[in-house]
C-alpha cells in the first residue's frame, strides 16, 4: 500500500453513506444507543444482577448482542462457515452460549461496552463499504432455519436490527425491575 492509499477502516470512515445504507445505519444506531442506555449509572454488580424470573441480566444482553452482531458480520463476509453448524454443537459449545447472557467472573461493564463499541465500529465500516447489498449466502444449518435458505447481506444487517432492537427491550424491563428506570417515558 502506498501512502495515498486508504486502508479499508479509513475509507469507512470518509465515504459519506447515503441512502439504504445511511437508514440502515441510522436504524441500527439507534436501537444500539437504546440498548446501552439501560445501563446509565449502574454498577459492575447491577448489571450482572437477574431482575425477572428470566435468566437475563443487561451485561449478558450486550455481550450476547455483541456476539450475534459480530457473527453475523463475518457471515456477510464469509458465508456460513463463519457461524459452523449449530445442529453439531455440543454440550460445551452451548454452555459456552450460555455464558454470553450472564456477567462472569471479572467481567466489567466497561469491558462489555468497548467490545459492543468495537464490533458497533466494524459492522458500520462493512455497511459503509460492502460491495453489494444484494450479495448472498446460504444459512448455517441450525435447527431454527429453514433448509436451503439464503440471506442477502440486506436480509443480514435487518436482522441484526430487529435482534438489537428486540433484546434493548428485553433491557428496557430489566433496567425498570432493577431500579425503575426506564429508557422512555
Amino acid at each position: 500500500m502506498t501512502s495515498n492509499e486508504q486502508t479499508p477502516r479509513e475509507a469507512a470512515t470518509t465515504t459519506t453513506v447515503t441512502g439504504e445504507r445511511a437508514d440502515l445505519l441510522e436504524m441500527l444506531a439507534k436501537h444500539r444507543h437504546f440498548l446501552r442506555f439501560t445501563t446509565r449509572d449502574l454498577t459492575d454488580e447491577q448489571v450482572g444482577l437477574r431482575t425477572t424470573t428470566s435468566e437475563l441480566c443487561l451485561g449478558g444482553l450486550i455481550k450476547h448482542v455483541t456476539s450475534v452482531e459480530r457473527g453475523w458480520v463475518d457471515f456477510i463476509l464469509e458465508g456460513p462457515s463463519a457461524m459452523g453448524d449449530f445442529t453439531a454443537m455440543t454440550e460445551e459449545d452451548w454452555a459456552r452460549r450460555a455464558d454470553e447472557f450472564r456477567m462472569l467472573p471479572g467481567e466489567t461493564l466497561d469491558g462489555v461496552l468497548a467490545a459492543y463499541t468495537d464490533v458497533a465500529r466494524r459492522t458500520d465500516d462493512v455497511v459503509a463499504t460492502l460491495p453489494d447489498l444484494d450479495a448472498a449466502w446460504p444459512l448455517p444449518k441450525a435447527p431454527w432455519f429453514e433448509a436451503d435458505t439464503q440471506w442477502s447481506a440486506r436480509r443480514v444487517l435487518i436482522h441484526i436490527i430487529a435482534e438489537t432492537a428486540q433484546h434493548a427491550g428485553h433491557a428496557d424491563i430489566i433496567r425498570e425491575s432493577l431500579d425503575g428506570a426506564k429508557s422512555m417515558g
